[in-house]
């Protein structure tokens, strides 16, 4: 089954009253050749009223405001997709050695998918990672960058609440632990560092059958969360996609969200709120096949206008980790 049904409900409870709150979410499926959003709707409670446009990555942004007092804001994104085959890395291809040859051009192009920056700094650590990855590779671009993902997946342990969501690698690095979020940034980080442009991807996964090996932690991180990776650019031939956390190329059970330089360009919820009150964040998600009578299932795209404009704001809402 490749027709997914997602719900990913986020709230907010204040202990005391908040006002002026200006959120915007990056939740709607990505619509490609790989990828078809069926149907996709966004409701809050408060109910709000917004717009919505691409950012510079092409990543679909929903912008609203809640001007009255408020205890508690939820936010629910329910979506249907359809996925397709998804590109696979192929064997052989270019040479590492070639590769220096490549990075003026590749930097003109891709430069914002190649320099370091606050969540993927190019570390010394990284080159470890590097050379074990060269030397366990066949010697070309695609081999390289399946060792370091699978370096990442053996070296480093899965463990929730290892790291927060403001973490770079340098924890991750000195921790040998993280979550899905740094482990992306890692892949990221030593395919930057060795010159190929690489991108951060938040999205779903969605677990396997219980035969499946993998099906224990799959279960685990498609549970509750959303779910991360990294797409590597080989010259050439484009973008492909690979798991560090699951160790492996990506599948018909991954669904892509947004793309951005690294978790800060695609947090599924960021806003903020005028008010001294403290916050909690929930977070639940739900991703299964569609199903229904027919086959298909049909939602309604919200109708958004122009906001209101916005007032001073103070506070910052608390930001998801992606597990």
């Amino acid at each position: 089954m490749n027709r997914y049904h997602l719900l990913h409900a986020t709230e907010f409870r204040y202990d005391g009253p908040v006002s002026e709150s200006y959120n915007e979410v990056r939740l709607r499926p990505i619509h490609d050749e790989t990828q078809s959003c069926l149907s996709f709707r966004l409701l809050t409670d408060p109910v709000s009223r917004g717009t919505t446009y691409r950012d510079s990555f092409g990543n679909w942004v929903h912008q609203f405001n809640i001007l009255p007092e408020h205890r508690q804001l939820k936010i629910e994104a329910e979506s249907v997709v359809l996925a397709h085959d998804v590109p696979q890395l192929p064997p052989g291809g270019m040479k590492l050695s070639e590769l220096e040859d490549r990075r003026e051009e590749l930097e003109e192009e891709f430069l914002d998918f190649i320099v370091p920056t606050a969540y993927v700094p190019h570390v010394p650590q990284l080159d470890e990672l590097i050379d074990a990855a060269s030397r366990n590779s066949d010697g070309s671009v695609s081999g390289f960058v399946t060792e370091a993902s699978f370096l990442i997946h053996e070296k480093f342990q899965y463990v929730k609440g290892a790291t927060h969501v403001n973490s770079s690698i340098q924890d991750s690095l000195s921790l040998g632990a993280g979550v899905c979020q740094d482990f992306a940034h890692l892949l990221l980080g030593v395919a930057r560092k060795r010159g190929l442009p690489a991108r951060y991807v938040s999205g779903y996964l969605v677990p396997e059958s219980a035969a499946s090996p993998d099906a224990k932690l799959q279960e685990v991180i498609g549970g509750s969360a959303s779910h991360a990776w990294a797409e590597v650019y080989l010259p050439g031939l484009g973008w492909f996609g690979l798991d560090p956390t699951l160790g492996m190329p990506l599948g018909l059970q991954h669904v892509r969200i947004a793309y951005g330089r690294d978790y800060g360009d695609v947090a599924p919820v960021r806003g903020v709120y005028k008010g001294h009150a403290g916050q909690r964040l929930s977070v639940d998600v739900s991703v299964r096949p569609a199903v229904d009578d027919n086959g298909r299932e049909q939602l309604n795209e919200n109708k958004v206008a122009p906001p209101e404009t916005p007032a001073i704001l103070e506070r910052e809402q608390q930001p998801a980790q992606q597990q």
